[in-house]
């Protein structure tokens, strides 16, 4: 493991997430963060009744339940004809007409789920491309029941079945809680008590299938309020269970599959490294034409300018006499020519620089090190590597930490910065962390966006977590071979 803290020796600051004396795996990775107090804990469970997310999804469980059981059992029927149908020869072609009218109400019943979750859960899951067979009825029709969205969309709806029932039990844990509150009103004021001498008390409502209590006085009508509060906590869970069920259903269902996703993903990678470097490209041929092209011209001129006084005090035509030599001039143009290279030569250094930094010839770790050395404000390093990276995976480490380190320095209003790096699971991670005031966003245009397209050509992720105030981390998941 390499350590490196700043000279005066301080200790890292507590509020920055990567300000760590030691090499610790991301937060997104799977670190346990501090648990909550009994405090908080309690004030979300009081709360949740009342949250627009647990109505929302109250709401989802109550519609999706006649949508799931209509068109599951749509479906099922479409889908046994059809299979009863094609065990004959003479009605096959009936049974493949059922398949594909039953693939085709599924997809239909797959865009209206999806909808619903997206208008009531805010879950955008992206619609599969859509079939479009081509050549005779015969290849047409193998396509359709090749239909690979169609028949993901039909395991849906038919597990759609359960899950709309659990989600209308899990209403049924709102309809009673409410009810049951309503308990000493409905006895004082609707007159809804039992007649004396009949034996029989209020129903208190319970949302288990089983058992049963009654309420037989006023008072006990208080007992049915505190079981419909204890119900009316615990409801905003039930659905909660039953629509983070429902949610990972569609998303690998009712999306456009893995592969789709994959192929996408790697079709946006592949434009942005392309435009990357193209960009690239143009830096690079815009600093040679305007700096070291430049300087190598101006040498140029001024060798050319020298040769001629050299000509001209060297010559030994009779129609003219030789000009005498003027060294001081000479002196000037060679001191022009020597300091126009000499800057040529710096330019091209920082050109090289620029496309693979030198000091990355010793490995990540060492970079980073001289990276932080000439930080103008403290900075902790910790690296715990075992393997290294390819020298791609290197390149883009070392140019986030240092475009990072630069938003530090120049807008976060920080003290004190914390680098860390650690490879754990295969995959290499960048963790930049500060004290400053927080509030970067890498979708407001800034140099975070470029960052971002330059992770993702190599399969790479960035996570910034920069609240108002302060603090930020900004951790950087790369693979360790592009």
């Amino acid at each position: 493991m390499h350590v490196t803290r700043p000279k005066d020796g301080a200790s890292p600051s507590p509020s920055g997430a990567g300000a760590t004396a030691t090499a610790r795996k991301p937060e997104h990775a799977g670190t346990p963060t501090a648990r909550p107090g009994a405090r908080a804990v309690a004030r979300a469970v009081g709360r949740a009744p009342f949250t627009r997310r647990a109505w929302a999804e109250a709401a989802y469980c109550l519609i999706g339940f006649p949508l799931g059981l209509a068109g599951g059992v749509l479906l099922a029927v479409a889908l046994a004809l059809g299979a009863g149908f094609t065990v004959s020869v003479v009605f096959a072609v009936l049974g493949a007409l059922l398949f594909i009218s039953g693939l085709r109400l599924a997809r239909a019943l797959g865009a209206a789920h999806r909808s619903l979750a997206a208008r009531l859960l805010g879950d955008e899951t992206p619609a599969p491309p859509p079939l479009r067979p081509d050549g005779g009825f015969v290849s047409r029709l193998d396509a359709r029941l090749r239909d690979g969205a169609g028949w993901r969309s039909a395991v849906y709806v038919l597990a759609k079945l359960p899950v709309g029932c659990l989600g209308a039990y899990a209403v049924l844990w709102w309809i009673t809680g409410l009810i049951n509150l309503t308990a000493p009103l409905r006895w004082a004021v609707f007159g809804q008590r039992p007649e004396p001498g009949s034996g029989e008390g209020m129903p208190v409502l319970t949302p288990v299938p089983f058992g049963g209590l009654d309420a037989d006085t006023f008072a006990g009508t208080f007992l049915a309020v505190a079981i419909g509060a204890c119900t009316l906590l615990c409801a905003p869970w039930v659905t909660r269970l039953v629509t983070g069920t429902d949610r990972r259903l569609i998303g690998g269902l009712l999306g456009p599959g893995h592969l789709a996703d994959r192929v996408r993903d790697l079709e946006e990678t592949r434009a942005l490294a392309v435009d990357d470097s193209v960009a690239l490209l143009r830096r690079v041929e815009r600093d040679l034409h305007d700096g070291a092209q430049v300087r190598l011209v101006a040498v140029a001129m001024s060798l050319d300018m020298i040769r001629q006084r050299l000509n001209d005090s060297e010559n030994t035509d009779g129609d003219r006499r030789p000009e005498p030599l003027d060294v001081a001039r000479l002196r000037q143009l060679v001191d022009g020519a020597h300091h126009n290279a000499t800057l040529a030569l710096t330019e091209l250094r920082d050109l090289a620089r620029g496309i693979h930094p030198p000091v990355l010839d010793d490995g990540l770790p060492d970079a980073l090190a001289t990276l932080t050395a000439r930080s103008s404000i403290p900075v902790d390093l910790v690296t715990d590597m075992t393997e290294r990276p390819t020298p791609a995976i290197e390149t883009i480490a070392y140019f986030c930490a240092a475009e990072l380190l630069a938003n530090v320095i120049k807008h976060s209003g920080a003290g004190r910065a914390a680098i860390t790096v650690a490879q754990l699971e295969g995959r290499l991670f960048l963790q930049v962390g500060d004290d400053g005031h927080g509030g970067a966003d890498p979708g407001a245009g800034s140099g975070l966006t470029g960052l971002v397209q330059r992770v993702r050509t190599v399969d790479g992720r960035m996570n910034v977590d920069s609240p108002e105030g302060g603090p930020t981390t900004v951790t950087v998941e790369l693979p360790l071979h592009a």
